[in-house]
């Protein structure tokens, strides 16, 4: 790696790190962010045979006790996210969808499994429209109308059938001991309780008395129980995924849904008892000497990262530093045509003709690439791939950076790559039995269409919100597994990805510091730079290219593993309060 690019490194890490680390006093503390700014410090995690990189050390901790006592990556994943449920509730849990990418080394073949929620059979293209007019999306987000089917369980049960090999019980007992015997309240957790993030946490009854016993906010480094978590952790444990989707879990969870004041929902027995996650084909592509492979729909992740990294392929980018404005300018202009191709054609497959194969195609994004100059394009417009359909209309909807993603590669040198969500923080903010339910029914287009013509991603029964969560896998020339990454974000969560991947693939950093590199994000609108970062110093020199620019908190939460000749190397976002951890 060049000295320039460490020195870059080095000048945007300090900036925002110094006021973390001021004694040894302070070490534990330094451990966390708060939320939504700042940063902690993360150094190179190292390791011969496995590894865990997660978004809260409890669960990275747990996650690597699976593996050692003999268990397989998708047994180490359900462990890490019971527990992240737990100690990250703001993020993701049972209550909400996931999307996750399965390596099995011996023979060489990918699976990806989604389960992402789906809109109840009742549902249609109005749900979110009152007196003809669309609804405030703050208003609804909260309460039963924007929760669908939680896919979470049914996917790590499938995933575990193919590919477990632990006891599915015993992958349940360190969330459950968590849960029963306490566990410490981080500050991020505390400051995005102190803060309500989300406007409505403690509208509901059971939500209050959790997140605000005696009417005060739990404050950070509180040792918390959740006795009622732990309780449904263990009928899941006993019975499996229909013991979630069946009986008295899911009758909760309906009436829940029903009866939320003042914005029940249409979520019904028989939309739990018939939910099934699905194995997908990954989306693959060349890169140089690499395969790029993530997720296909209803996540547009998979699709838009590997067309902003091919627009780029023939730019030379390695050589350019990282953070400079010749940089920024080529992945901008490339994530504007990507995002402009993601809001026109992107929804779920399974009701939309979704172009897969023709929006990564090499031809199309040769044609694509030549549109990006020396100066910003303004608004992109969306392209005409092979045997698209083009009377498609975007008609935007909001994604929350309530996320969270886990790598793991086991002793076999199998990986897992989940992104898993309950979208706004701390969801529809409506709890049961000691976990919260997803909102993630905002990720439709409030409207059905636009000019006349259908929105591809418009609610219908049953169908699956668009999504951006990215879990993504590469390989090298010879198809071994050489990275695992992937990033909570919202609708940035491609721009973080893709400039992750392209930190190790084209500038040579490890994956720490690709990780940690400053944001720089677009989706087909302003240039976004993360503040308080050598990043937003580039702010005036981009704007002479014609950007509008925006300098603002960017709070990823990229978790990677990569394997080098030496063995595997981890990172953990220093945005967040994660750990990279591995023996």
């Amino acid at each position: 790696m060049k000295n320039s690019n460490k020195l870059l490194l080095i000048l945007s890490s300090t900036f925002i790190s110094l006021s973390f680390v001021t004694s040894i006093v302070d070490a534990k503390e330094a451990r966390y962010p708060e939320f939504g700014n700042g940063r902690i410090p993360q150094v190179l995690a190292k390791a011969n045979e496995y590894m865990v990189s997660s978004a809260n050390p409890y669960a990275t901790e747990a996650g690597l006790r699976i593996i050692e006592k003999g268990g397989s990556a998708i047994d180490a994943a359900i462990t890490v996210q019971m527990v992240l449920n737990l100690v990250e509730p703001e993020s993701s849990g049972i209550g909400g969808g996931a999307f996750s990418l399965y390596w099995d080394k011996a023979n060489k073949i990918l699976s990806s499994y989604d389960g992402r929620e789906k809109a109840p059979m009742l549902a249609d293209g109005k749900l979110f429209q009152e007196n003809g007019k669309n609804m405030n999306w703050w208003e609804a987000l909260a309460g039963g109308r924007a929760v669908g089917v939680p896919g979470v369980v049914a996917m790590l049960e499938k995933v575990h059938k193919a590919h477990g090999k632990l006891p599915w019980a015993d992958l349940f007992e360190d969330a459950i001991s968590l849960a029963e015997d306490g566990f410490e309240i981080s500050p991020k957790l505390g400051a995005s309780i102190l803060n309500k993030t989300n406007p409505a946490l403690g509208r509901y009854e059971d939500t209050w008395e959790y997140f605000f016993p005696n009417g005060e906010p739990i404050a950070a480094g509180t040792i918390q129980t959740n006795p009622e978590f732990a309780m449904t952790l263990k009928r899941i444990a006993f019975l499996g995924a229909k013991g979630f989707y069946k009986g008295e879990i899911a009758m909760d969870i309906v009436e829940a849904v029903k009866q939320a004041e003042d914005n029940p929902g249409l979520l019904s027995l028989a939309d739990m008892a018939n939910y099934e996650a699905i194995e997908r084909a990954p989306v693959c592509a060349d890169y140089k000497a690499y395969k790029i492979c993530g997720m296909g729909p209803p996540t547009s992740g998979g699709m838009t990262v590997i067309q902003i990294l091919k627009l780029l392929e023939d730019k030379n980018l390695a050589q350019y530093e990282p953070l400079s404005v010749e940089s920024i300018h080529l992945f901008s202009q490339a994530a504007k045509l990507a995002y402009a191709d993601r809001g026109k054609y992107m929804a779920d497959a399974d009701f939309v003709n979704v172009p897969v194969e023709g929006l990564i195609d090499g031809d199309y994004l040769k044609e694509r690439a030549k549109l990006i100059v020396n100066n910003d394009m303004g608004d992109a417009k969306a392209g005409a791939p092979p045997n698209a359909d083009t009377n498609w209309k975007d008609a935007k909807s909001p994604e929350q950076p309530s996320t969270t993603h886990f790598s793991i590669i086991d002793k076999e040198g199998n990986g897992f790559s989940m992104t898993s969500s309950i979208e706004m923080a701390f969801g529809s903010t409506v709890m049961v039995r000691g976990f919260l339910l997803n909102n993630q029914l905002t990720d439709f287009s409030f409207s059905e269409e636009k000019d006349g013509e259908k929105v591809a991603n418009r609610v219908q029964p049953g169908k699956r919100p668009r999504s951006s969560m990215s879990p993504f896998m590469v390989f090298d020339k010879d198809d071994n597994l050489m990275m695992v990454i992937g990033s909570p974000g919202g609708s940035r969560i491609i721009n973080y990805v893709a400039k992750t991947m392209l930190g190790v693939l084209e500038w040579n950093l490890d994956i720490q510091e690709a990780i940690s590199l400053p944001h720089f994000v677009n989706r087909n609108g302003s240039t976004d730079l993360e503040q308080n970062t050598y990043a937003a110093g580039l702010k005036e020199a981009l704007e002479a290219k014609g950007h509008k620019v925006s300098v603002r908190d960017l709070n990823s939460g990229l978790h990677g593993i990569i394997r080098t000749k030496d063995g595997l190397e981890g990172g953990a976002d220093p945005r967040r309060v994660g750990s990279a951890l591995g023996k």
